[in-house]
């Protein structure tokens, strides 16, 4: 997808390095810099090592192992602000240098994305700010590609769900509030979710408190309702835990659940894609791991990456006989010194397509083998019957053999989650006997686990067999009713082309994703009234339904039907700066709609708002901001216990 005109993503990116840079500059002379793990990633996105070597940095150490050197006099901590065990760390390191070294030593403290009391109290406490230059470094989204952004906040999912703190909302509001400084107010937010709604009054706060802060009006045309913003739309993630839970079907999806994708890279062992460039063809069998780069850099993969995977073995083989083509062709000598010419600026570029092909063919064929492995299509069946609104007590019986076969504790509790979300619960009797067999197979630790699933409301006795079985059964936006919308925003598409695909519902083989379904109330009103109902655009106007309104208008009673509040708020200005902003934006060209995921989004998830931009390109863009990526994996390995009770000494 094209970088977009209004917020331009690269621009974003080029921002933040410089930010870093300019720091790192200030710091003269040689310096050793240590860095929270979890920035790493972010971190590497924005620059390289050797760039960070031009700028003066010797070495780099992870500020939790706590092995910094006394090499350089310069040491400079990366943190997160807001994590005050970092900020214990970075005090406990710098008094650990000080009393071990001979010479002094000068320190500063970058603090992502903002400096915070709390550590300044730590730092004051342990009594070594007077020691430390203290500075803010305000990184907030970081482009993962040209239509996504992120703000790679790891913990944001137990951080919102499981340990009740509201920091990443803040943060998230403060990373919306730059882009409306930059790019005029959003003219529209609506969403759905309790946490979406706080997140939408902060934006309103922290409005109030530029404009009470802006008295010499400087910055009130900013502050305007944007010429390029239509809309932001804000989806908690509470909303729909089920899509989560299942298993991702496109490429991309599926290699995070198969090999995990972290900071656009995924490590794999080179006997399945191949050894590095600087690795040699022996070590292919050593075991080693390869760190995989998965962005649009490689256009084999900016091909693949939304794909089913039914279809990925058909672009595979289109790209060999591409290759095969050029290498056919090889032996006929160029005519002059412009062709020669030609084809050596060629050939760095059949080189690395070549290399590319090699390892995604080896990722295909390794994810080839996963999928059709008894446990994977045995799962992948329940999964979908529960999706599809089947008895859920049919598949137990399979979910118990899974637990005697000692699978994953992470595919169990995918799948008894899935069956809670979905089907309002699970019967108490039958929920009882689960917690039994795993606690026997798995350990007793798992009693915590249980806890933390229950006060994340993933995993929760049925209350009444029939409690979402009709809208108004009960209390509106108190559950998530998949019966009733499986119906009303039509979930279930039995009839999907994975080849050439007419509905966003081929990421997951027939299930439409509910999140981007209520995306498409918004934005498709049409074609949802359509698939849902029948309704052509003429029925639609005579039955009162105008599809180019906004808002929820037309789909109420689903919304009522979703967990959560539900909000459709505007922002204007004063008239005479609106109009200012509309003459000199213009009244043409394409609008964005940013979709923002509060607690994370995942990549078949992407993938389905890509295919809604390429039907929607004519009339609009869509930039999608989350606090991270999520998957059944990770949302499940936020509350299983890591500890085991069997080897707590008596």
């Amino acid at each position: 997808m094209a970088p977009h005109p209004g917020i331009d993503t690269s621009a974003i990116k080029d921002k933040a390095r410089k930010d870093l840079l300019d720091l790192l500059e200030g710091v003269r002379g040689k310096k050793n810099l240590v860095i929270e793990k979890a920035l790493a990633g972010p971190i590497g996105l924005l620059v390289t090592f050797s760039v960070l070597q031009e700028y003066g940095v010797d070495k780099v150490f992870f500020l939790e192992n706590d092995n910094v050197d006394v090499s350089q006099k310069n040491v400079i901590f990366l943190i997160r602000g807001e994590n005050a065990a970092r900020s214990i760390a970075v005090t406990r390191q710098i008094k650990r240098l000080q009393k071990n070294s001979s010479s002094e030593h000068e320190f500063s403290v970058f603090l992502i994305p903002r400096r915070t009391l709390v550590c300044n109290k730590i730092l004051e406490d342990e009594g070594v700010l007077g020691d430390v230059s203290v500075e803010e470094l305000p990184i907030y989204f970081i482009p993962l590609a040209d239509d996504v952004l992120s703000l790679e906040l790891v913990d944001s999912f137990g951080d919102l769900y499981l340990r009740k703190d509201p920091t990443c909302t803040f943060l998230t509001a403060q990373a919306l509030m730059l882009l409306q400084q930059g790019h005029g107010l959003f003219p529209r937010i609506l969403g759905k979710g309790d946490n979406g709604r706080r997140l939408m009054e902060l934006l309103i706060r922290l409005r109030a408190e530029a404009t009470a802060e802006d008295s010499t009006g400087v910055g009130k045309l900013g502050m305007m309702p944007s010429g390029s913003i239509e809309n932001l739309i804000i989806i908690d993630r509470e909303v729909d835990f089920g899509t989560v839970l299942l298993t991702q079907l496109t490429y991309e999806g599926l290699i995070e659940e198969k090999f995990g994708i972290k900071d656009n890279q995924a490590e794999v062992d080179v006997s399945i894609v191949g050894p590095g460039p600087g690795q040699q063809a022996s070590q292919a069998q050593s075991g080693l791991k390869r760190k995989i780069q998965l962005d649009s850099s490689d256009k084999l993969f900016d091909q693949l990456r939304d794909s089913h995977f039914a279809v990925v073995g058909n672009i595979l083989r289109k790209a060999v006989r591409g290759l095969e083509t050029i290498y056919e062709n090889r032996h006929q000598l160029p005519k002059s010194t412009a062709e020669l010419k030609d084809l050596v600026s060629k050939l760095p570029g059949y080189q690395a397509n070549q290399q590319a092909l090699k390892v995604h063919t080896g990722l295909a064929e390794e994810i080839q083998k996963y999928t059709q492995s008894d446990s994977f299509i045995r799962t992948l069946e329940v999964q979908q019957n529960f999706a599809a609104g089947t008895d859920p007590s049919v598949h137990h019986d399979t979910i118990e053999e899974l637990i005697a076969r000692n699978s994953p504790l992470s595919v169990i509790l995918r799948l008894l989650c899935l069956e809670s979300c979905v089907s309002g619960g699970i019967r108490a009797k039958d929920l009882e006997n689960f917690k039994r067999l795993i606690l026997h197979a798995y350990g007793y630790q798992h009693l915590l686990t249980f806890d933390a699933l229950e006060r994340m409301h993933l995993l929760e006795a049925r209350t009444s067999a029939n409690v979402l079985a009709l809208p108004g059964s009960a209390p509106a936006g108190t559950k998530t009713n998949y019966n009733y919308l499986r119906k009303v925003l039509r979930l279930i598409v039995d009839e999907v082309n994975e080849q050439e695909p007419d509905d966003i519902a081929y990421v997951y083989s027939g299930y439409a994703p509910l999140s981007i379904r209520i995306v498409q109330c918004v934005l498709q009103k049409q074609y949802l009234l359509n698939l849902t109902k029948g309704v052509t655009a003429a029925a639609s106007q005579n039955n009162g339904v105008n599809t180019t309104s906004h808002g929820w208008h037309g789909f109420e009673d689903a919304m009522k039907s979703i967990k959560g509040d539900t909000f459709n708020k505007v922002q204007k200005g004063e008239e005479a700066a609106t109009k200012a902003r509309q003459i000199l934006s213009g009244q043409g060209g394409k609008k964005t709609i940013i979709v923002m995921f509060l607690g994370g989004v995942t990549y078949t998830e992407i993938a389905a708002l890509r295919f809604i931009a390429k039907q929607e390109e004519a009339k609009r863009r869509i930039l999608i901001c989350t606090t991270g990526i999520v998957s059944g994996n990770r949302m499940i390995d936020v509350a299983v216990e890591k500890g085991d009770l069997s080897k707590v000494p008596s």
